[in-house]
C-alpha cells in the first residue's frame, strides 16, 4: 500500500469515526434498534391486529390523507392553541400579581398549588357538568391544564427580578403598571419560557384526555375508536402526530428564543 492510498483511507476512517461518535448517529441507531425490536417482537408474540412499524408505514398515507383524520387533527390542535393563548394571557396576569403582591400571593397560593397538583381526570366530571359533553368542555380542560403551569412560573419570575432593576425604574419615576410591563415582565421571561413549555405539553394532554372522556371529535377520540375497533396501526399514526406536534412546538420555541431572546442561555451548547 502506497502513501497516496493511505491518506484517503485514513480520511475516510476518521470521517466514519466522527459520524459514529456524533449525537445524531447515536439517536438514529437507537431509533432503528427500537423499531426492529418492536417489529420482531410483535411478529413473534403478539396477535395480528397489534400495531407494528411495517403496518404503520403501510397505512400512513391513507390515514394522513383521510378527511376524518384531518378533521380530528384540526379540532384537537385548534383547541390546544386556543386554550394555550387563553391560559397564557390569564396566567401571566395572575402570576405576576402573585409574584409582586404579598397579599395576592397569600390569598391564592395554596389554591393554585392544589389545583395544579389535581389530576385532570378528577376534574373532568365537574367540567362536563358545567359545560356539557361539548367542545367547550375540551377547551375548558385545556385551559385548566395549561393555566397553573404559567401562573407558578410567572410568579417565580416576578419574585426573582433583581432589585436593582426596580430601583432604576423608581429613580425615573416609572408608574407601577409601566414598571410591571417594561421591567418585571421582560426580566421574568426565562421563567415564562419554562412555563410555556410545560403548559403546551399539559394542554395537549388535557385535550386528548378530554376527548377520551367526552367523546368529541379529535385525535383522542380517533385513537380511542381505532383502538377499540382493532385498527391499532391507524391509532399509532395519530399518536405519532401528537408526538410530532410536541416536538415541533419545542423546536419552534427554541427558534423563537434564539431569534428574539439571544441573551437567554447563550452560553449553553445545544446537544
Amino acid at each position: 500500500m502506497t502513501a497516496e492510498t493511505r491518506v484517503p483511507l485514513a480520511a475516510s476512517g476518521a470521517g466514519l469515526a466522527r459520524l459514529m461518535g456524533s449525537t445524531f448517529f447515536v439517536k438514529l441507531a437507537a431509533g432503528v434498534v427500537l423499531l426492529v425490536v418492536w417489529e420482531f417482537g410483535v411478529n413473534a408474540w403478539a396477535p395480528a391486529y397489534v400495531a407494528r412499524p411495517s403496518g404503520v408505514i403501510a397505512v400512513l398515507p391513507s390515514v394522513i390523507g383521510s378527511g376524518a383524520f384531518l378533521s380530528a387533527a384540526a379540532a384537537t390542535l385548534g383547541s390546544v392553541l386556543e386554550g394555550l393563548v387563553i391560559a397564557l394571557v390569564l396566567g401571566i396576569a395572575v402570576g405576576i400579581a402573585m409574584g409582586r403582591s404579598f397579599v395576592v400571593d397569600r390569598l391564592i397560593r395554596y389554591y393554585v398549588f392544589g389545583l395544579f397538583a389535581m389530576p385532570m381526570v378528577a376534574i373532568l366530571p365537574l367540567i362536563t357538568l358545567w359545560f356539557g359533553y361539548t367542545d367547550a368542555a375540551r377547551l375548558a380542560t385545556t385551559v385548566f391544564a395549561a393555566f397553573f403551569s404559567i401562573v407558578l412560573n410567572a410568579a417565580d419570575g416576578a419574585r426573582a427580578v433583581p432589585l436593582d432593576y426596580l430601583e432604576v425604574g423608581r429613580s425615573f419615576r416609572a408608574p407601577r403598571l409601566r414598571a410591571l410591563a417594561d421591567i418585571v415582565l421582560p426580566a421574568s421571561m426565562p421563567y415564562l419560557l419554562a412555563g410555556i413549555r410545560l403548559a403546551a405539553a399539559r394542554a395537549l394532554i388535557g385535550a386528548v384526555v378530554a376527548e377520551f372522556f367526552i367523546s368529541v371529535n379529535g385525535l383522542g377520540f380517533f385513537i380511542l375508536f381505532n383502538s377499540r375497533s382493532f385498527h391499532h396501526n391507524q391509532a399509532i399514526v395519530a399518536v405519532m402526530v401528537l408526538a410530532g406536534c410536541g416536538v415541533g412546538f419545542e423546536a419552534l420555541l427554541n427558534w423563537a428564543t434564539r431569534r428574539y431572546f439571544p441573551w437567554y442561555r447563550r452560553d449553553e451548547k445545544v446537544r
